[in-house]
């Protein structure tokens, strides 16, 4: 059977984490300081989901804020995409809601997932139990990890795998 390749997209405000979190799925490290992504880092992962090969193109794209909105152009040809929140920073949350909008319009109801980073900084958490349950009842499927612990890490990055294998049959 051929390995499907699929493009990832990595989706957020600035400083949520999607680098982190690439680099412990990828490379299984974490590292305390801060790079901000300047334009596009791409990495490759090769895994097994619901029983195909799979290869990840996984496309780490600067954070947006109010100064600077994603290219277009780098969201054509996406298959899916991870919208990474962080925990600690409520706005956040806001951002990443809009660029799912901004996707679909794009590249249509590819499969995605919210993951909610920071798990490990709890206490500090400005998104609530609440907004989680209100994600998930709009019908979002919503990971809480931690790019430090590697804590739903995989977990994310598996149930997205599955949703473009179950795509790619339909």
């Amino acid at each position: 059977m051929a390995t499907l390749q699929k493009k990832i997209c990595m989706l957020g405000a600035y400083g949520v984490g999607k680098t982190s979190l690439v680099k412990r799925y990828v490379h299984s490290i974490f590292s305390e300081k801060y790079l901000s992504t300047v334009g596009v880092k791409i990495d490759k992962k090769v895994l097994k989901a619901d029983g195909h090969d799979l290869t990840l193109m996984l496309w780490d794209l600067y954070g947006e804020d109010s100064f600077q909105k994603i290219q277009q152009t780098y969201l054509k040809g996406t298959a899916g995409f991870l919208l990474i929140v962080d925990g600690t920073r409520l706005p956040s949350l806001t951002t990443a809601m809009n660029l799912r909008n901004l996707v679909f319009g794009i590249a249509g109801p590819v499969p995605y997932l919210v993951v909610i980073n920071k798990c490990d900084l709890r206490p500090d958490w400005e998104i609530k139990q609440s907004h989680l349950d209100e994600l998930r009842a709009g019908g979002d499927t919503v990971i809480v990890a931690s790019a430090k612990t590697g804590e739903g890490v995989p977990d994310a990055f598996t149930q997205l795998s599955v949703l473009l294998v179950k795509a790619n049959r339909a």
